[in-house]
C-alpha cells in the first residue's frame, strides 16, 4: 500500500506542477515534439534545431515571469498573460536576429550566456532584492534537481528494459528510435514536471534545520578540507614561481579560476549553518581573504598572455569571470550582513554584458585583434595611407601572428570586420596582399586531417542486383557472413578489403586510393566535408565478383611531406554479387 500511495503522491505532484506552471511544461513538451520532428524529417537545414533552442530559453524565462507575479500575489492578474506575450515576442526576436546564420562561436557563446542569465534570474526572482532564506531556497531547488535526475534515470532504465523485453522475448520489433523518444518523454515531460513540483511556494519558510545532512557532511568534512589542502599547494606553487622567476602563463589561470568558483559555491552553501559550525564560520572568515592574492596572481598571468596575443573571447571570459570572483571575495571579506542573492544576480548581469553591447567579448576581441594587426603592420613598415603594402621580408613569427589574426576573424567573425584589408579579401589572397603565404597557426605538425561524411538522399539503401550485404563494423579480420560460401574481411592496418568465395580470394582492394581522390578534390582541414552520396560510393567488378562500397564516414590524416595516409577511420557498407 505504501508503494501505491507513493505513486499517488508523484501523480499528484505532477498534476499540481501542471496547474502551477502550464506554460513552462507546454514549452518543454514542444521541445520534445520538435526533436522528434527533427529525427523523423532529418532536415538539411538547422531551422528546427534553432526553434528547439529558442523554446529551451523559454523555460527559464517563463518560470521567472511566473515566480515574479507569484511573489507579488498577482498570479491571476492579466499582467501575467501580457508578460508571457512579451516574453514570446522576445523569443521570436531572438530567433530571427540572434540565431541567423550558422552555429558559430558567436551564436553559441551568446546562447550559453543568455541561458545562464535566465536560469540565474529564475533562481533569485522569488527572493530579490533581500528576502531572508535565499540560500536554503537554492539548496532545496538544487536537491529537487538531483532527485529528479535520479528518478529520471531509473524511470528511463525501467522503460528501456520493458521495451527490450518486448523486443527480445515477445518478438515484437521495437525500433531504436523508440528508445530515443522514450528518453525525450522522460526528460521533457516527466523530469521537468517533477522538478517544478518541488519548487517551494512563495509563503513557505525553509528553516536551516532542513539543511540536508548529506550536503553538510560533503561540504564540511570532504570539500572544505580538500580546498584547504589545494590552497596550500597553490601558495607553495606561487612561491616556487617567485623563486625561479619562471611564469607558466597558460596554466596558472586554470589552476586558480575554477578553484575560486568552487570556493564561491562553498561559501554560498555554508552560510545557513554558520551559527551551527565553527569550522564553517572560520572558513568564511579566512578563505575569501586568502583567495585574493591568488586571484591577483591569476590576473598577472592572463595579463601576460593578453599583452602577447591580444584579447580573444576565451581570454575575455576568463578575465570577466575572474573579476566577478574577485568582487565576490571582497564582498565576503568586508560585508558583515551577507545578502548572497547578489551572487546569482551579479552573475546574470555579467553574463549579459559579456555578449551584448560595446563591452562584450566580441566587441573588445575584434578591437584588440585589429589593434594587434595594425601594430604588426606598422612594425614591418607595411602600412601606408591606410593601405597594406606587401612585403616578403617579414619575420616568420610576425607572419604566423598575422595569419593567426586572419584565421581568428575568418573562423569566428568575418574578414569584413578586419581593418586595412581590401574588400572581398580571402585567405587565399594573402600572397597578393601581404607578400607571403598563409602560415598555419594551428597545425604545427606536417599532418593534415580530413573528415568526409555522406549526404544521404534516401533513408534506405538500394541493394538490387547484389546477393550479400556486409557492415564494415563487423568485418575486422574475421568472417562476417552467415553464408558459408562468402567471406569479407577488412584489414585496418593496410586499409585492404578482401572477399573470398568458397575459400578462394575473388577480390582485393586497397581503399587508400579512394581517399586520395577525395582529398585531391575536397582537400583536408579541420572542418568536416559533406560529400554527395554518389561520390561516397565505389563500384568495381571483375570476372568473378561485382562490388559496391557505400561509405558513410571517412576520417584520418595525411602527411603533407610524405603523402602517407594515416589513421584511416572508415564506416561503410559492402554489397557483393558473385558471378
Amino acid at each position: 500500500m505504501k508503494i501505491v500511495q507513493y505513486f499517488k503522491n508523484i501523480l499528484s505532484s505532477l498534476y499540481l506542477s501542471l496547474r502551477r506552471f502550464p506554460f513552462t511544461i507546454l514549452l518543454s513538451a514542444s521541445i520534445a515534439a520538435v526533436l522528434i520532428a527533427i529525427h523523423e524529417i532529418r532536415p538539411s537545414e538547422d531551422n528546427l534545431a534553432k526553434v528547439a533552442m529558442v523554446l529551451a530559453l523559454g523555460i527559464p524565462l517563463s518560470l521567472s515571469i511566473k515566480l515574479f507575479f507569484e511573489k507579488r500575489n498577482e498570479e491571476k492578474s492579466p499582467k501575467l498573460l501580457i508578460s508571457y506575450g512579451v516574453g514570446a515576442i522576445a523569443l521570436i526576436v531572438y530567433y530571427l536576429f540572434l540565431l541567423k546564420g550558422d552555429m558559430g562561436m558567436v551564436t553559441t557563446t551568446r546562447y550559453m550566456a543568455v541561458s545562464l542569465a535566465l536560469y540565474m534570474t529564475f533562481l533569485f526572482t522569488p527572493y530579490f532584492p533581500g528576502k531572508d532564506g535565499f540560500e536554503m531556497y537554492v539548496i532545496q531547488v538544487a536537491t529537487g534537481f538531483f532527485t529528479t535526475v535520479i528518478y529520471s534515470v531509473v524511470l528511463f532504465g525501467g522503460l528501456s528494459a520493458i521495451l527490450f523485453a518486448i523486443d527480445r522475448l515477445l518478438g515484437i520489433e521495437v525500433l531504436g528510435k523508440v528508445y530515443y523518444y522514450t528518453w525525450l518523454f522522460v526528460v521533457f515531460l516527466f523530469a521537468v514536471s517533477y522538478f517544478l513540483s518541488g519548487i517551494p511556494l512563495k509563503d513557505k519558510v525553509i528553516s536551516s534545520k532542513a539543511y540536508p545532512k548529506l550536503l553538510r557532511i560533503l561540504i564540511l568534512y570532504i570539500v572544505m578540507p580538500l580546498l584547504t589542502a589545494y590552497t596550500l599547494i597553490l601558495y607553495a606553487y606561487f612561491g616556487k614561481i617567485i623563486i625561479t622567476q619562471t611564469w607558466p602563463v597558460g596554466l596558472v589561470s586554470h589552476l586558480v579560476l575554477w578553484y575560486s568558483v568552487i570556493v564561491t559555491l562553498v561559501l554560498f552553501f555554508i552560510t545557513p549553518i554558520l551559527d551551527e559550525s565553527s569550522w564553517a564560520h572560520k572558513f568564511l572568515k579566512v578563505f575569501p581573504k586568502v583567495l585574493l592574492p591568488l586571484i591577483i596572481m591569476m590576473f598577472i598571468s592572463i595579463g601576460i598572455r593578453i599583452n602577447a596575443y591580444g584579447v580573444t573571447e576565451p581570454r575575455y571570459y576568463v578575465v570577466i569571470l575572474a573579476l566577478w570572483v574577485f568582487s565576490i571575495m571582497i564582498y565576503f571579506s568586508f560585508i558583515k550582513k551577507l545578502r548572497n542573492i547578489y551572487i546569482p544576480a551579479s552573475l546574470a548581469v555579467i553574463a549579459l554584458i559579456s555578449v551584448f553591447g560595446p563591452l562584450s567579448s566580441y566587441s573588445l576581441s575584434k578591437y584588440s585583434q585589429n589593434t594587434r594587426l595594425e601594430n604588426i603592420l606598422v612594425k614591418n613598415n607595411m602600412l601606408k595611407d591606410g593601405k597594406i603594402q606587401s612585403s616578403s621580408a617579414v619575420p616568420k613569427e610576425d607572419k604566423i601572428n598575422i595569419s593567426s589574426i586572419l584565421s581568428y576573424f575568418n573562423r569566428n567573425h568575418s574578414l569584413k570586420t578586419l581593418k586595412y584589408i581590401p574588400a572581398n579579401f580571402k585567405i587565399e589572397d594573402m600572397n597578393k596582399v601581404f607578400g607571403f603565404s598563409y602560415e598555419d597557426p594551428i597545425y604545427t605538425s606536417p599532418d593534415r586531417y580530413f573528415y568526409f561524411t555522406k549526404i544521404s538522399k534516401e533513408k534506405g539503401m538500394d541493394v538490387r542486383g547484389y546477393d550479400y550485404f556486409f557492415d564494415m563494423a563487423s568485418m575486422y579480420n574475421k568472417n562476417t557472413s552467415e553464408a558459408k560460401d562468402v567471406d569479407a574481411v577488412y584489414d585496418y592496418d593496410s586499409s585492404t578489403l578482401k572477399i573470398s568465395h568458397l575459400g578462394s580470394e575473388v577480390y582485393k582492394k586497397d581503399l587508400e586510393g579512394f581517399i586520395k581522390n577525395l582529398i585531391s578534390k575536397y582537400g583536408s582541414g579541420e572542418r568536416e566535408n559533406m560529400i554527395p552520396e554518389e561520390e561516397m560510393t565505389f563500384l568495381e567488378e571483375n570476372d568473378r565478383v561485382k562490388v559496391k562500397i557505400v561509405f558513410q564516414h571517412i576520417s584520418g590524416s595525411k602527411n603533407n611531406s610524405s603523402g602517407e595516409i594515416n589513421g584511416k577511420g572508415f564506416d561503410f557498407y559492402l554489397l557483393v554479387k558473385i558471378k
